[in-house]
Order: structure tokens, then sequence, then C-alpha cells
């Protein structure tokens, strides 16, 4: 089994626990009489578990039982595990509460653990997976004496993919309600190594661009209170050594499985200690605990790396593939779709979509999307969300009428919801307003003329979930794209009592996850990709119950290096929803080069976002061999490691990145040149992944080249005429 438990290694550590993975150990210390919980190190495997002196706890201020007279210099300086509020410790804190008299003041000390094999489930909440063959996990319980309040930190170890991840369960097994205010899922403490950090920021149509932002005294932190992960941070934060590469250098990550408020940040202290950690943001949170009741936190995931942001990204590439995503198309290859919506926007009635069918079809594409405008009233984004009835007016013959004819066409069918929303001019909202989140008496604030169901109550998630079922149920209906447009603002609900109006955002967040899951339940053979004005929530809490996120709504290619790059920092290409759209692009109104953009759209998902019976003669002539290109290398580009060669948004003039087999015996390189510069000679690039033993060709050319001379002696690319220029570099064993 990969964790151990060991007794008594020094006069003052009471027990060690060692995880260990293929290449990183992670080990816990129990210290003192009253059993402090503290880190001891994470890291490169260990073979040995002595690691006493780590603690420094043979040096002043010493343990509370040697001197007590500096029990707060100790707790404001040892290492914690899962540190509290209120007794000493002034860094940043784990864990909060109010009790009915207010006090705060919490130690989270041992009291006992189990070590089992597999992973268990985490109630009402998306979470990684396990068999016991692949996993074994690690239950520390801690209490607090004076409340009773308890929290068991659970660790699972995925011994083969070098993955450990964290969450928390509290516990009143006091006689008294308490409220939680704050609950994060992990800590990490160490010393500091200059370390910088690396977080992804943006905003509507620039999602996730990678920052790296040196690690001084004080706290940086990324986070939302958004009500949803957000397009402006992620649920994401990595430290690295300062000089760190794609291929060396140390790196730390944690990545959060929810979807909803987060906080990560890292605080240098005053004596150069590093504390890392990560949960739900506690602004707005106050969650109550009756004695007996439990609150479970999300999930965080964590990746050690001594080999550089690549092996980082590699972890968490495979851990996701085979780990959290679930469903028909974990390991399947997607149908080639095509979306209507910058094709017609609201503008389109059952002639015009199969029109788009019968053209896209005889080009090769298999499945048609009908986005945004098919229901109740809805002629444009003012009015009907919530009225989930087909608008026969538009869909003439119904909606079963036009799914068959597209399936006559031999595509699948697809279809857009915003199952989250309700407009002020609906039917629903006329009959139900109370069911909007709002504050009683105040103007409510509107984004995109919409508000949010309360999803914290049974009826309205009921109700919700029947709605989009129905509509499910009524035609041969293979695809959802899940949307999620606007963020939650006056937070108040017409059913939950005064004292847990504070559970509502994450009460949201859970009624979102039940109503995916009981989709999935019913029609376990849909694709369903999420997305939220493009990229807003992607975010491991959604790929547990769809296997694709929409990336961004700026589709164009430029634009989409530097998103797709920062999604694959930590996401698999297989979860990157990419499309070719039209030109000049809707979003910024550059042009760039259909076959360009084919290139750049098939390191995600691959589909169309254009009105194919419109586009230039030449650019749909294309068409047919970008679909014989996706089907040729979308196995590889889905299940292969993916290698960082060249960064547009470092150097500002051109992209490369590449996935190779498992085996090695194949790979695909893509290079986009985005500006051109004048007299100069061609560009060397040095591949990676590959096998220096084993000898390469490269189709449309002569001759082989050896692993070791493509990887330190470069491989020479002229320089395309023109701006905007791509080219794929298709590697086979010779």
């Amino acid at each position: 089994m990969s964790i151990a438990c060991y007794e008594n290694l020094s006069e003052n550590i009471v027990k060690s626990f060692k995880l260990d993975t293929k290449n990183t150990s992670y080990v816990i210390g129990v210290v003192d009489e009253e059993q402090f919980l503290g880190h001891m190190y994470y890291g490169a495997r260990l073979n040995d578990y002595h690691l006493a002196h780590i603690l420094r706890i043979n040096e002043a201020p010493f343990v509370p039982t040697k001197n007590n007279r500096d029990r707060g210099s100790f707790l404001d300086s040892f290492p914690m595990e899962y540190p509290a509020h209120g007794l000493g410790d002034y860094r940043e804190d784990c864990i909060r509460i109010e009790t009915k008299t207010g006090n705060m003041g919490l130690s989270m000390n041992y009291i006992s653990h189990k070590i089992t094999s597999g992973k268990p489930a985490l109630a009402g909440l998306p979470a990684t997976f396990g068999t016991e063959d692949e996993c074994s996990s690690l239950e520390i319980l801690c209490e607090d004496s004076h409340t009773g309040l308890q929290a068991a930190l659970l660790y699972t170890v995925f011994e083969d993919v070098d993955i450990i991840t964290r969450s928390v369960r509290v516990i009143n097994a006091g006689k008294d309600t308490v409220y939680l205010t704050k609950v994060f899922s992990a800590c990490l403490d160490m010393d500091n190594k200059d370390f910088e950090a690396i977080s992804l920021h943006g905003s509507w149509a620039r999602e996730r661009c990678i920052q790296k932002t040196p690690v001084g005294h004080g706290k940086f932190s990324v986070e939302s209170t958004r009500g949803k992960s957000s397009h402006q941070d992620h649920p994401f934060m990595a430290i690295q050594t300062k000089g760190t590469t794609q291929e060396c250098g140390e790196v730390y990550a944690m990545n959060f499985v929810y979807s909803g408020n987060f906080k990560a940040m890292v605080q240098n202290d005053q004596f150069d200690q590093i504390r890392m950690v990560m949960g739900i943001h506690p602004d707005g949170f106050k969650w109550k605990l009756n004695p007996g009741s439990e609150f479970q936190a999300p999930e965080v995931v964590m990746v050690y790396s001594d080999e550089g942001l690549g092996k980082m990204t590699r972890t968490f590439h495979d851990f996701y593939r085979n780990h959290l995503i679930r469903g028909e198309y974990k390991d399947k290859k997607r149908p080639i779709l095509i979306n209507n919506w910058e094709a017609t926007y609201f503008d389109f009635n059952t002639e015009k979509l199969i029109a788009i069918a019968k053209q896209a079809s005889e080009l090769g594409i298999e499945m048609l999307v009908m986005d945004d405008g098919w229901f109740g009233n809805r002629c444009d984004d003012n009015r009907a969300l919530g009225d989930w009835i087909v608008n026969e007016e538009k869909i003439s013959g119904g909606l079963k009428y036009l799914v068959d004819e597209v399936n006559k066409l031999g595509m699948k069918f697809g279809i857009w919801f915003e199952p989250e929303m309700i407009s002020p001019d609906s039917d629903l909202y006329r009959a139900h307003p109370d069911w909007a989140i709002a504050i009683p008496g105040r103007v409510g604030t509107r984004s995109r003329n919409q508000y949010v169901l309360d999803l914290s109550r049974r009826d309205v998630l009921d109700y919700t979930y029947e709605s989009i079922a129905k509509i499910l149920r009524s035609a041969n209906i293979e695809y959802v794209k899940w949307d999620m447009n606007r963020e939650l603002t006056d937070l108040g609900s017409a059913v939950l009592p005064t004292d847990q109006m504070g559970e509502l955002y994450h009460r949201y967040v859970l009624g979102v996850y039940e109503l995916q899951d009981r989709m999935m339940k019913e029609f376990p053979y849909l694709l369903v990709e999420n997305c939220s004005g493009g990229g807003a929530r992607f975010d491991p809490g959604m790929l547990y119950y769809s296997p694709q996120i929409w990336s961004s709504d700026d589709t164009d290619a430029v634009e989409r290096l530097r998103i797709q790059e920062g999604t694959a920092l930590i996401y698999p290409l297989s979860a990157m929803g990419a499309h070719v759209s039209d030109c000049p692009n809707h979003t910024v109104g550059r042009v760039t080069p259909f076959e360009t953009r084919g290139y750049v759209a098939l390191a995600g998902t691959f589909g169309y976002e254009l009105d194919v019976t419109k586009i230039p003669a030449e650019d749909r002539a294309m068409i047919p061999e970008q679909v014989a290109m996706y089907h040729k290398y979308n196995d590889l580009v889905r299940e292969g490691d993916y290698y960082r060669i060249a960064s547009y948004s470092e150097n500002n003039y051109y992209d490369c990145y590449g996935v190779v087999s498992k085996d090695k015996k194949e790979a695909l390189f893509t290079f986009v040149q985005v500006i051109n510069r004048a007299n100069y000679h061609s560009r060397r690039i040095f591949l990676k992944g590959l096998d220096p033993e084993k000898r390469y060709a490269i189709e449309g050319e002569e001759g082989t080249y050896t692993g070791d001379v493509l990887m330190k002696a470069g491989y020479l690319i002229q320089n395309p005429w023109g701006d905007f220029k791509g080219r794929l570099i298709h590697l086979t064993e010779a």
C-alpha cells in the first residue's frame, strides 16, 4: 500500500504518515502531547521516513509542553497541516466558526486515523475516482476539544499517476449548533525556495491567460465571488522555483474540483515560510451545523513535479482523462458538429437549419447543433428563458420532425439550453417571480436582461429538470450544450431561513450538480458540453459531468492560441471545445486563413461555427480535407502526451505545441506563425517527447531523423509568407 503510518519517531513525534506515489512523497507528522498535525514534506519520492528534524521542534520556540509561555510563537511558525483560526496562528487559516456565544477560536488536533483501499465518493459533489487497485486513502480525524467540532481530512494517493487529492468533512460532534464561516480544502506549508506563483487570469473572450508573479512577503490570491469559477480568475494555483521551464524546475500545483466561489492563495510570512491554501471563498459563506450534522468541502487535486511545467501538465491530463471524466464519450472520438449560433443568431427556422445540415452532411460534418432561440417567444436575448417549450412558428412541424430530418441526412442532432436562468419577460417568471434569486424590496440586478433561478429550492430544481428532460425525451437528441450566461447577485432566497442565507451560494452549485447528474443518469448516451458565456465555468467540477467544455466565445484563431495554451496547462485537449468560425471573426474582426483556423481547432474537440451555405467556395472546399484531418489525428490528439514547444504569448511571433503517442511511435506538432518577419531565415524548433533512439519519418518529406536529432539539434521550418500561417508536422516511426 502507498500509505504507511510510523509510530514514535522521536521524543516529540507521536507518529507520522508517509504517502507515496511513483515519483513523489508526502509526509505528515503528529507532534507533542497535544497532537498537533504538522506538514513535514512534499516533493520527490523519499526512501526514508525519518524526517523529525524538518519540523524544527527541537529549537525555539519549542512545543507547548516544553515552553507554554511562547505557545503563540509556536502556533505562528509551526507548519500546520490544517490551520485553524483565532488561537495564535496569524497566517491564512483554513477553518473558522462562530459559536452561539460569538467565539471563533479553534485548534484542530489529531485524534485518530484510518487507511483504506480505493476512494470514497463525496456526497453531492463531483470528485475524482479510482478502483481499490488504483488508489488508497488516508482519513485523519482532528478535533477541537473545546467545541467538539471535528475535521476529517481525506487524502487519496493515486500512485501510478503521481497525484494526491485532498478534501475535508466537518462534523459537529458537540452539543451546540455552530456556524461554519470558512472551510478550505487543502493547505501546504513549506520553506520558501524563491517561488513564483502561476495563475490564470482573463475576462470574457480572453480566458485563462498565464501569469507568473514573484512570491514576495504578504499574500497573493486569485478568487471568485461571482457564483461560478469565472472568466476573471481560475480555481488553479501553482508555485514554481525560479527559472523553472517546461523541462526542469520544481512545481507545486493545486486545482479545485468546484464550480462556484473559490479562493486560492499563497503567503510568504515573516520567517520566509510559504503557505498555500485553496477552498470555497469565505465571503458570503456561512453554513449552519447542528449537532450531529456534517459539511463536505470539495476536493483539491495536488501535483508535484521536479521536471518542470511540462510534467505537471501531462500529470493533470492523464489524471483527468482517467479519473475525472466519465460517461459514453470518456474515451471516444467526438462527432464533428456545426453550431448555428454565429451562422444565424436568433434568425432561423426549420428550413434554414435543414439547409445548413444538408450542406454540412455533404462535406462530412456529423452533427447539427441548434443553439439559442428555439423556445418560447425567444426572438432575442431579452426574453423567454425558463419557457422551455418549442416555438413551432420557428420550428415548423415540431422538434421531432426537425430532428428526424437531420437524422435522415446521416447526422446527429444537438440542442442548446440555459436551464439555470429566468427572464423577467417569461411565462415562468410571471407565474413564479419568487423562483428567482433576489433580495426582497430591492431592484434586482439584471445581466443580459436575466435573473438566476434559486436552485437551492427543491420545487425549482425539480421543475427545471423536468422542463429540459421533457424536451430530451421528445426526440432523438444526442448532444446538449449547457450554458450559463451571468454571475450571481442579489443573494436572497424566498425559502431559506434567515440564519441559513449564507448557504445559498453553495446550495446553488449543489443544485447545478444535481441537475447535471440526473441528466447523465436518465440520458447516459448524451454528449454534454458545458459552457458559461464561453469559458467562465471551465473547471474540474464541470468536467465530472461533461467530457468537454466550451473554451471561450472568442473563436479567433490567434486569440485561441493564448486561450488554449492556458487551458491546456491543466486540462486535456479532449476537454477543450474548439471550432472553426467565419471571418472577419465575430469577436475581434480579424481575418485568418481557413486552413489555420482548422489547425488551431484541431487542438480541441473540433467543429464549425458558421453558415456553411454562405462561406467562400474555396473555404467550403477545404472542409472535407479538415474532416479527414480530424479523423486521421484525433485519437493521437485526444490520448497523446502534450508538449509545449514555444509560446506566442511570450515571443509575440509564433506558437508551437505537439502531442506524442504513449508508445512514442507517432507525433503531431502544430506550428502557427502569427506575425512574419522580413529578412529572417528559417526558424529552428526543438521537438519534445520523442524517443531519442527511434527514427522518424516526417510526412511529405524524404529521409528520416532520430528523435535525438530532432530534440537536440532541432528541425527547421521555412518562414511562411504572410501572417497567421500554420503547418502540421506529422512524425511516424520509420
